[in-house]
């Protein structure tokens, strides 16, 4: 099942457990294709899994991939673009949503190209509690290298060329860009 170019859809992470962790209201979809999905969340509703709710500051490109473990919030501030890339499960689209599932780790990469893991020890934490298969901490840990080698190499999406281009495309598909 394939997202719509122009739907609006939910996104819905999981823990390992089956929990639900955390759900954006609203994703505008720009692109799909056989490897990933390409959504703009912009002020939307975001439901954490204690209820907590929150709206987000700044439009964001996100690619959700279908074939790797994680996941790319490109958060497009005055002071550049923000990457924050969730180490999860592959993507799928369901017809209700994109889901996947948050293996905890996260990696912050800065505009002037440093970056930072964050939430380590929540992984450990939850990899013994939740009971990850080593097979799936290998994999993560492999992908998390993969994703550092392409944020040291400027690969798509991690370049500005690439984020100002969805972008745009994102601001004349929503109408909020006219040439007239």
């Amino acid at each position: 099942m394939y997202c719509k170019k122009g739907d609006s859809v939910y996104i819905q992470s999981f823990k390992h457990d089956g929990s639900l962790h955390r759900t954006w209201c609203k994703a505008f979809v720009l692109e799909e294709d056989d490897q990933k999905i390409v959504v703009v969340t912009d002020r939307a509703w975001v439901i954490e899994s204690d209820g907590r709710r929150w709206l987000t500051r700044e439009p964001a490109v996100c690619f959700f991939y279908k074939n790797r473990w994680y996941n790319v919030i490109s958060m497009i501030r005055h002071s550049g673009i923000y990457y924050y890339c969730n180490l999860a499960s592959p993507s799928i689209y369901d017809g209700e949503a994109i889901k996947n599932i948050d293996y905890d780790l996260d990696v912050k990469l800065y505009p002037d190209g440093g970056y930072q893991i964050l939430d380590e020890n929540e992984y450990a934490e939850h990899s013994e509690e939740m009971h990850y298969p080593e097979r799936v901490r290998r994999i993560i840990e492999k992908q998390m290298n993969n994703l550092i080698e392409e944020m040291d190499r400027g690969c798509d999406p991690f370049n500005k060329e690439c984020i100002d281009s969805y972008y745009y495309e994102y601001l004349i598909q929503s109408g909020m860009y006219s040439d007239y």
